[in-house]
């Protein structure tokens, strides 16, 4: 069952989305009367908490010409930090899900099984060195989850399905502490933990589009029973129509002569 490869790039979306919230972030520097100094754009980065961590007190005596390559305060780093099914999000995995191939082929179908829900945790760090600028990108954020934030995204490009996927704010956490003198490496660190709610969706198999649809109807309802008294067969009209265009459909009623030895391999009477 396993080695049929499909890359529907979902994860990846998501993770991309969720930067996407967070990218255009930015705080206001005012002097002693209130005036704007300077804006300052947050800068925003896919990494883990502990690596910028680890450069801010490896580096944190970096003075003069060596602080070019010092990490400067404010930014923000995030980063995917685990996974797990949600059973209560769970669909019926018999059900399919099908549209018509997006080259234009109406005899072709393209079908895949429901998708299954997962929950997919998202760490969100912000890294600051005074409590203003660490409030101010806070309040910019906060205000937006009541607990979610809900963006609609493309699933799946082949079968062409959209959802509104939820990222749901779980908790957030502060930590404010010192490497070195109390005056000159301070550093504020939020650290906000979320949850996007997406489905995974396993490959996609084509076949052929069902167009004719046949029915027949027999004397008695019992297994053996011999004879054929009627054919009901159902076409769409025109044949060419897709699901997007205007159509409707055609019956036609065949009666048979019950005297006749019906053949159930050519479906004629004989």
């Amino acid at each position: 069952m396993f080695g049929q490869h499909f890359y529907h790039k979902q994860i990846r979306n998501t993770v991309i989305a969720f930067g996407t919230i967070f990218n255009n972030i930015s705080i206001k520097r005012l002097d002693s009367s209130g005036n704007p100094l300077q804006t300052i754009k947050i800068p925003l980065s896919y990494s883990p908490k502990q690596k910028f961590i680890a450069r801010l007190e490896q580096n944190a005596d970096l003075t003069g010409s060596n602080s070019s390559v010092a990490i400067t305060l404010p930014r923000m780093a995030f980063d995917v930090i685990g996974y797990s099914y949600d059973s209560s999000r769970k669909l019926n995995k018999n059900q399919k899900i099908t549209a018509v191939t997006t080259n234009a082929d109406t005899t072709k179908l393209n079908s895949q099984y429901s998708p299954v829900p997962y929950d997919v945790s998202i760490e969100l760090n912000v890294f600051t060195s005074n409590s203003d600028d660490g409030l101010q990108i806070i309040e910019q954020i906060l205000p937006y989850f009541q607990p979610d934030y809900t963006v609609t995204m493309i699933e799946n490009n082949t079968m062409g399905t959209k959802r509104d996927i939820p990222f749901v704010l779980e908790n957030v956490d502060y930590e404010d502490t010192y490497a070195g003198s109390l005056t000159t490496s301070r550093r504020i660190t939020y650290t906000l933990k979320f949850t996007a709610k997406i489905y995974l969706y396993g490959p996609v198999s084509t076949s052929a589009i069902i167009k004719k649809v046949s029915a027949d109807l027999y004397e008695t309802t019992a297994d053996n029973s011999p004879f054929r008294s009627e054919r009901v067969t159902v076409t769409p009209n025109p044949t060419s129509a897709d699901k997007d265009d205007a159509y409707t459909y055609t019956t036609t009623l065949d009666f048979f002569d019950d005297s006749l030895n019906y053949d159930e391999e050519t479906g004629s009477d004989t």
